[in-house]
């Protein structure tokens, strides 16, 4: 079973390994949400959604629902 955002635990760190771009949103690969790209979850709120992430240096904020769709290999 692969690892995607949603599995990441506060301050873990993980690479970008792909995702369907029909599923995310444009904004979010404008923003560097791209295969090779390090994530880290910074934040959740309350029920897990929406995930606070840091990629790259940019903080975004994105729907539990949208994290699912992005696999990830866990660094840290």
């Amino acid at each position: 079973m692969s690892k995607t955002i949603a599995d990441l635990k506060r301050g873990q760190r993980g690479i970008i390994k792909s995702f369907s771009a029909e599923t995310i949103p444009l904004k979010l690969l404008e923003m560097g949400c791209l295969p090779g790209n390090e994530v880290e979850l910074v934040q959740s709120a309350p029920f897990r959604d929406p995930l606070y992430v840091n990629i790259n240096g940019s903080h975004l904020a994105i729907r539990n629902e949208t994290a699912r769709q992005i696999e990830i290999e866990i660094l840290t």
